[in-house]
């Protein structure tokens, strides 16, 4: 099923994995019923006979109004968005290319693309951003790659995806909110972003919910070892951590915000309730259970340290944000 070399305890995996595919065929069906495509040129004017002119030079005027930490989330957002091929080759290395999971993936692959399509496009059409910055830090981030530590473990994609999709929600959402007052057309596509996000999310916490079920130690193993700190997806973007920080110092995304993924996943998982397990299980169960209350800690830490900082990011025309 996999790509790459495994040993007999990830091949075990596999075999979880292949007896989920009917399961999986299922929530494929679900998640195509509940969803509605939607494109970049069903919102931004893009054909010839469009009223162009107008509507662009209206979208830039509101788009003066939004603020410069939102540019920077806007601009983070983007480039994880374009590191698609990223993910895309994640999956497909872990769980193969002829199966339902490679059906999954494919579809997962078209919709997400078209998160960095709107996002790209009304970077450009509302010169909100320096694309000419935007465009080699894009290139930059897809050419250092990102290759998270996963062992050969398939079910850590799992748990992955799961954390991962709930943070990008998160982000686009609160993005939008704040930008709203200025720009609701802003707010309008991140909504939709978001939405898409949340659909993913239930499926990947469908499907390791699915995984516990038939492997209940090894999946909390995996899931130890992923849930206390993810990799965010833009980890090897340029200044990364600045990004970041400003990010969170937006109200946009912070620890208390996977604190609280983390617990809606704990819930979801039924991980505090599981009995029967092996010494293995049961160490990995008290581990996760702990997870919060560190959380906890570290954000009160940065609030406490946190103290007023300056930023610059070319990608927003090299002016300084002072932020509290």
């Amino acid at each position: 099923m996999s790509n790459i070399t495994t040993t007999p305890e990830q091949q075990a995996k596999y075999y979880v994995l292949c007896d989920l595919e009917e399961a999986v065929k299922r929530l494929i069906q679900h998640h195509e019923s509940k969803r509605t495509l939607w494109f970049s040129s069903d919102i931004l004017p893009s054909d010839e006979g469009s009223p162009n002119d107008m509507v662009i030079a209206e979208l830039r005027d509101r788009a003066r109004g939004i603020p410069d930490c939102i540019r920077v989330a806007l601009a983070l957002n983007i480039l994880t968005e374009e590191g698609l091929p990223h993910f895309h080759r994640l999956i497909a290395d872990n769980l193969g290319s002829r199966t339902h999971w490679s059906q999954w993936n494919n579809l997962w692959t078209a919709e997400e693309d078209r998160h960095g399509n709107i996002l790209r496009d009304y970077a450009r059409d509302s010169r909100l951003l320096n694309f000419r910055v935007l465009e080699r830090l894009q290139f930059n981030y897809l050419r250092a790659g990102f290759n998270p530590d996963w062992g050969g473990d398939p079910y850590k994609i799992f748990v992955y995806t799961s954390c991962q999709e709930k943070a990008t929600q998160i982000s686009h959402l609160k993005t939008g909110k704040i930008a709203a007052s200025s720009e609701p057309l802003l707010d309008f596509i991140t909504q939709r972003i978001s939405q898409d996000e949340a659909r993913h999310y239930a499926f990947y916490m469908s499907v390791f919910k699915e995984i516990i079920e038939r492997d209940p130690n090894e999946a909390l193993a995996s899931a130890a070892a992923i849930m206390p700190s993810i990799d965010m997806p833009g980890i090897s973007i340029t200044n990364f951590n600045d990004y970041a920080d400003v990010v969170r110092r937006s109200g946009i995304y912070g620890p208390r915000d996977y604190k609280r993924i983390v617990e809606q996943l704990i819930e979801s998982w039924g991980i505090e309730i599981m009995m029967s397990l092996n010494e293995l299980g049961r160490k990995a169960q008290d581990k996760i259970m702990a997870i919060p209350r560190r959380l906890e800690r570290i954000a009160e830490y940065i609030e406490t340290k946190s103290q007023e900082k300056s930023f610059r990011f070319e990608v927003v025309f090299g002016r300084v944000l002072e932020m509290a």
